[in-house]
């Protein structure tokens, strides 16, 4: 069974819209231990219901949690926390090199979502190649 909704009041002055307001709380409640790993999330529509917002803003904030690992979705079953310690740590000069791109990218002009977009872009060309000229050897 999983735990009732903490309370959380949403912060209307923001510049981050809601759903990243709600993804970053429930970060946050992932880190500090309120949800522990293995443990099933509310559901979607609960949160909506608990928080009196859009079900796809409570949607939107579950599919950021598990595009950065922090929930994986089971079909049927439900949204679970996942072990973080078991996730791969990235090392302080890789993160110091994704925070540099990132600055560099807000400053051409692009927006947080546009950076994602781009690195997939530049992956799935990558694979592509790397993919060929492996068939090709």
């Amino acid at each position: 069974m999983a735990k009732d909704i903490p309370t959380f009041t949403f912060d209307s002055q923001s510049d981050l819209p809601l759903w990243v307001q709600l993804r970053d709380r429930m970060i946050f409640l992932i880190n500090s231990g309120f949800y522990q790993p293995g443990e099933k999330l509310p559901t979607v529509r609960k949160y909506a219901a608990d928080l009196h917002i859009a079900y796809n803003t409570v949607s939107k904030a579950y599919m950021g949690l598990e595009r950065d690992g922090y929930v994986t979705t089971v079909r049927g079953s439900g949204v679970f926390v996942n072990d973080l310690t078991s996730l791969p740590q990235s090392g302080g000069q890789i993160d110091m090199l994704v925070e540099d791109f990132v600055k560099s990218c807000l400053e051409e002009g692009m927006t947080y979502d546009d950076i994602p977009k781009l690195v997939s872009k530049h992956i799935r060309k990558m694979k592509r190649d790397y993919e060929e000229k492996q068939q090709g050897s």
